[in-house]
C-alpha cells in the first residue's frame, strides 16, 4: 500500500517511520527544505506526559482577562476580526467545565503516556543523539491557590498510575538547586517523575534519515495546493507545485495548515494556530542552571535544559497565521529565566523563535478516520506535539493499516466534534 503523508514535522516523520516499519511505501510532502523546520524546530524540549492537560479548564475564561492585562502576559489576543478565532475561543470556553476538563485530560494523559512508552522502545532500537534525559518535570506554584488547584490534576495522575511528588519549597530546591535564590517566591511544586527532555528538531532530522534508509521518499520544497476528490467521494490526488501525487491513502499532518486544505474537501477542522515563542540561550554556570524542565505556573513558561543550552518557551498568541515577533513576548520569557535562574545563563545571546501550535478547543489532537474513506488525520497536538508524537503516529498507523490500536483511541477522531460528523459541501 502506498501512503502519502502531508507534513514533515515530528508528527509526519514519526508516522512515516511506523508505516515504513509495517512495510508500506511512504511519500512525505512538505513545502520546507527539510524536516522539522516549522513548529518542531525550537519547541520547549519537554516530553511531559504528566503535564498533559487541556488549556480549557475551569476558571480559564476569568483568568484570561487577567493574563491579557499582565505586564508579562502569558496570553495575547489580537482584536482584529477573525471568525475562526472567535469560533475557536467559543468552543474552548465551552470545554472549561469540571466534567469536560476531566474527560479531556484523561485522554490526553492516556495518549501521552503511551507515546512515552513508544519513545522508550524507539530508543532501544535506534541510537540517536538528541540531548535526551529522563529527569522529570517540576511544575512550580507561586501562590497557595495554584498549589490547591493542582488537586484535580493529581486525581487524574492517580487514575492513570502516573508517578508524581507534591513538594514544598525546600523539596523544589532539592531537585532543582538553581532555584535556591528564589525559594521564598515558591509555595510548592508538582514533580512528574517520568517526564523527559530532548531536542525535537534533532530527533526529527535523525529519524528522517532513518526513514530514508527504510525507503521513505521525501518531497521537499513542494507547496501543497489542494486535495482532489473523485466521484466516489475519496481523495484521488494531491495537487502541488511539483505536480499531482497519487496514493492509496493520505494522512494530513500539516498542523494548523491542515485546516485550510481540509475545508476544501468539506471537513470543518477545529484546529486553530496559536503562536508560541522560545529563547535558546547558553549555560554559563552549571550549578545555577536548570537540571531538567521547570514549568512556571504563573507565567505559563517552560524552562528546559538541553545539554549546554537552555530552552525557554511560552506565550500563547491568537493572531492567526502571523509569524512576526514582538518585544513583549521576548520580555516575558527573559523575565522568567532571569527570575528563576539569574546566574545560570547569558541573556545577551538569546536566540528567539516563534511557531504556530495547532490547537484544538478541547486539547486532544485529531487522530484517525474522517468520513472520506482514504483520508486520515494526525494533527492538532497544540503544545504537546513532541510529547504525543510517537504514540499518535503508532495509533494513526494502526488505524490506517486496519489494526486495533493498543490504547483506546475512538475519542481521538474528528467525529467528536458534532458539527464535523457530516461533511459540508466542499469549497469551490
Amino acid at each position: 500500500m502506498h501512503i502519502i503523508i502531508l507534513g514533515s514535522g515530528v508528527i509526519g516523520v514519526t508516522n512515516a517511520y511506523y508505516l515504513a516499519k509495517e512495510g508500506h511505501k511512504v511519500t512525505v510532502i512538505d513545502r520546507q527544505s527539510s524536516a522539522g523546520l516549522e513548529t518542531s524546530f525550537a519547541n520547549a524540549g519537554q516530553i511531559s506526559p504528566g503535564y498533559s492537560a487541556p488549556w480549557a479548564a475551569p476558571g480559564v475564561p476569568q483568568k484570561a482577562v487577567k493574563w491579557i492585562l499582565s505586564k508579562y502576559a502569558p496570553l495575547i489576543v489580537s482584536f482584529k476580526p477573525d471568525w475562526d478565532k472567535i469560533k475557536f475561543i467559543t468552543r474552548m470556553f465551552a470545554n472549561c467545565t469540571e466534567k469536560a476538563y476531566g474527560i479531556n485530560k484523561d485522554r490526553m494523559v492516556r495518549l501521552a503516556e503511551y507515546s512515552r512508552h513508544c519513545l522508550i522502545e524507539l530508543d532501544k532500537e535506534l541510537e540517536f543523539d538528541y540531548n535526551h534525559e529522563r529527569k522529570g518535570t517540576l511544575q512550580i506554584f507561586r501562590t497557595e491557590a495554584q498549589l490547591q488547584g493542582s488537586a484535580k490534576d493529581i486525581a487524574v495522575l492517580k487514575e492513570n498510575n502516573v508517578p508524581f511528588e507534591l513538594l514544598d519549597a525546600d523539596g523544589c530546591v532539592e531537585v532543582e538547586p538553581g532555584l535556591a535564590d528564589v525559594k521564598s517566591d515558591i509555595k510548592g511544586g508538582l514533580r512528574l517523575l517520568n517526564d523527559m527532555t530532548g531536542d525535537c528538531f534533532k530527533l526529527t532530522t535523525q529519524l528522517m534519515e532513518k526513514c530514508r534508509e527504510m525507503g521513505v521518499e521525501f518531497k521537499f520544497d513542494t507547496t501543497i495546493d489542494k486535495l482532489n476528490m473523485d466521484d466516489d467521494g475519496q481523495i484521488s490526488s494531491v495537487s502541488s507545485s511539483a505536480g499531482d501525487f497519487t496514493a492509496d491513502k493520505y494522512i494530513m499532518a500539516l498542523g494548523c495548515y491542515s485546516t485550510k486544505l481540509l475545508k476544501h474537501v468539506g471537513i470543518d477542522s477545529p484546529v486553530y494556530p496559536v503562536k508560541g515563542y522560545s529563547l535558546t540561550i547558553p549555560v554559563i554556570n552549571e550549578d545555577a542552571a536548570p537540571v531538567s524542565t521547570i514549568m512556571d505556573e504563573t507565567y505559563k513558561v517552560a524552562v528546559t535544559r538541553l545539554g549546554n543550552r537552555i530552552r525557554v518557551a511560552g506565550v500563547a498568541e491568537l493572531t492567526g497565521y502571523d509569524l512576526s515577533i514582538g518585544d513583549k513576548q521576548r520580555n516575558t520569557m527573559r523575565f522568567v529565566i532571569s527570575n528563576l535562574f539569574p546566574n545560570g545563563t547569558d541573556l545577551t545571546e538569546d536566540n528567539i523563535w516563534c511557531g504556530l501550535r495547532p490547537m484544538t478547543p478541547d486539547g486532544t489532537p485529531l487522530i484517525g478516520k474522517t468520513d472520506i474513506p482514504n483520508l486520515f488525520l494526525n494533527t492538532g497536538h497544540g503544545t504537546l506535539g513532541w510529547t504525543m508524537s510517537f504514540g499518535s503516529a503508532k495509533v494513526c498507523t494502526d488505524i490506517v493499516c486496519g489494526k486495533q490500536p493498543e490504547i483506546l483511541s475512538d475519542n481521538f477522531a474528528i467525529s467528536r466534534y458534532k458539527n464535523t460528523t457530516q461533511r459540508q459541501k466542499p469549497a469551490v
